[in-house]
C-alpha cells in the first residue's frame, strides 16, 4: 500500500511518468506481436514468445560465459566463492591467511591477524576456506584460531571435467525445450511459419523485457528509499520488517510531525525528558528542531544541559551509523548554540535580554522557538505511551509560547 503511495506521489511525478510512457511503449510492442501471430494463424500464444525468447538468450549466454581453459575455471570458481567473511589464504605455502572485508572486481580487500589491512588481486588467492565470520572483534578473532586448529575445512576447488560435463547438460537441456515449440505433427509449410513468427517476434520480445527492466529501475529508485528508511527503523524495533508491521514503539513514533522523529524516539525511549527540568528540556528539543549550520551566539549551557546533550550526541551518531549502512543520508548534526538560546529562554530570560545575548535577528529566534514550542506540543500528545515525558513537554512548550513567541 505505501509503494503505491509512493509512485503517486508529487516528489517522484516524473519517474511516474517515464513509467507510464514506458508501459503504453510495452502494449504497443505487445499488440504487433498479437498482430503478427493473427495474420499467419499459427497455434502459438504470447507467452511462447517470451517463453522462446528467454531460452535463446539462456543459451546465448551459457555459450559466452562457458571456460575455455583450467585458468578461466578457476577465476569464475574464485569469483563465486570469494566473499565477505571467509578466510583465504596466499603464496606458495598457503600458510599466509587474510578475512575477506569485500571484493571490487579483481581486487579483495583484506584483514591479517595483526589487524592490518591489505588489498590482494583475486587471482593471487591459492584457497578458500568454507566458515563465514562477522566482522567484529570477537569474530575476527575466533577466524582466525579455528583456521590456525585446522577448525575450518578447505573448499574444494571444481575440476575441467565437471564443469564442462555440467555446461554440456545445461546446453542439451535448453535444446530439447526449445524443440518442444514445434509439434512433430506440423505439416513442413505449418513448421515453417511457427518458426517465422517464433524468430521474427524474437526482437520484439526482448525489447519487451528490456522495457520491463527499464520499468523495475525506476520503481526502484522510487521505493528504494523508503525500503531503506523501513530497514533503519526496524534496527531501531520501530518496524518489523520481516513481516512488514509496525511495532508497538513504532506506534506512538508515528504519531511525532516533526522533524528527526527518529531521532526525537530515541530520546524519549531511553527517558532523557525525565530525566531533566523544564530549561533543559527546550534545549534539548531546540538542539534537535534547529537547522545545523545556524549560529545563535555564545550563551553558555548548563553543566546538565551539557550532559544531556553529550546523550544526544551520541544517538545521532548511532543513528547516522546504521542510516549510513543502510544507503540514507543522515541527519544533520545538533546544534549548540541553539539549546543555549532555547535553554535561557525556558530559564525566564527577558525577549530583548536574548536578542542582546544571541546577537540574532529576532525573526530568526522567533522561528527557531515556535519550532521548538511545536515539536513539543507533539510530544506533549503523547499521553498514554509516554505520560511524563508528555506531561514535562506541555508544560515547556507553554513557558516557551510566552509572548513575543506566541
Amino acid at each position: 500500500h505505501v509503494r503505491e503511495i509512493a509512485e503517486k506521489s508529487f516528489a517522484f511525478r516524473t519517474t511516474a511518468r517515464r513509467i507510464t510512457g514506458l508501459r503504453k511503449e510495452r502494449r504497443i510492442v505487445e499488440q504487433k506481436i498479437t498482430d503478427k501471430i493473427d495474420e499467419t494463424g499459427v497455434g502459438v500464444g504470447i507467452d511462447d514468445i517470451f517463453g522462446f525468447e528467454r531460452l535463446l538468450s539462456a543459451q546465448s549466454h551459457l555459450r559466452e560465459s562457458l571456460p575455455q581453459t583450467r585458468a578461466d575455471i578457476r577465476y569464475s570458481w574464485l569469483k563465486e566463492k570469494v566473499q565477505s567473511g571467509r578466510i583465504v589464504s596466499k603464496g606458495k605455502s598457503g600458510r599466509q591467511f587474510y578475512l575477506v572485508l569485500d571484493v571490487f572486481g579483481d581486487k579483495v580487500s583484506v584483514m591479517r591477524d595483526t589487524g592490518r589491512g591489505a588489498t590482494i588481486p583475486l587471482s593471487q588467492i591459492k584457497r578458500v576456506y568454507k566458515k563465514k565470520y562477522g566482522t567484529d572483534e570477537q569474530s575476527v578473532e575466533n577466524a582466525f584460531i579455528e583456521i590456525y586448529e585446522g577448525k575450518n575445512p578447505v573448499l574444494k576447488e571444481p575440476k575441467a571435467s565437471v564443469v564442462n560435463e555440467d555446461s554440456d547438460k545445461a546446453t542439451a537441456l535448453i535444446d530439447s525445450l526449445l524443440k518442444k515449440f514445434y509439434s512433430p505433427d506440423l505439416k513442413d509449410e505449418e513448421r515453417t511459419a511457427v518458426e517465422q513468427v517464433l524468430w521474427e517476434s524474437c526482437i520484439d520480445a526482448e525489447s519487451i523485457h528490456k522495457i520491463e527492466r527499464d520499468i523495475d529501475f525506476l520503481r526502484s529508485e522510487i521505493w528504494l528509499p523508503f525500503e531503506n528508511r523501513a530497514r533503519v527503523l526496524d534496527h531501531f524495533g520501530y518496524l518489523d520488517f520481516a513481516t512488514q508491521k509496525i511495532t508497538s514503539e513504532g506506534e506512538w513514533l508515528a504519531d511525532l510531525r516533526i522533524d528527526k522523529p527518529l531521532h526525537v524516539g530515541e530520546v524519549l525511549k531511553k527517558g532523557i525528558f525525565e530525566k531533566l527540568e523544564t530549561p533543559q528540556i527546550a534545549g534539548v528539543m531546540a538542539s534537535l528542531a534547529a537547522d545545523a549550520e545556524r549560529d545563535y551566539g555564545k550563551i553558555d549551557l548548563s553543566a546538565k544541559l551539557g550532559g544531556a546533550l553529550k546523550e544526544i550526541e551520541d544517538i545521532v551518531f548511532q543513528v547516522s551509523d546504521i542510516e549510513w549502512d543502510m544507503g540514507v543520508e543522515p541527519a544533520d548534526e545538533i546544534n549548540f548554540s541553539a539549546a543555549a538560546a532555547a535553554e535561557a529562554w525556558a530559564g525566564g530570560m527577558k525577549w530583548t535580554d536574548l536578542i542582546r545575548e544571541t546577537r540574532a535577528e529576532e525573526g530568526d529566534l522567533v522561528r527557531l522557538l515556535s519550532r521548538t514550542g511545536e515539536a513539543l506540543m507533539q510530544v506533549a500528545n503523547l499521553k498514554k505511551s509516554k505520560p511524563e515525558a508528555a506531561k514535562r513537554a506541555r508544560i515547556t512548550s507553554e513557558i516557551i509560547f510566552r509572548e513575543p513567541i506566541r
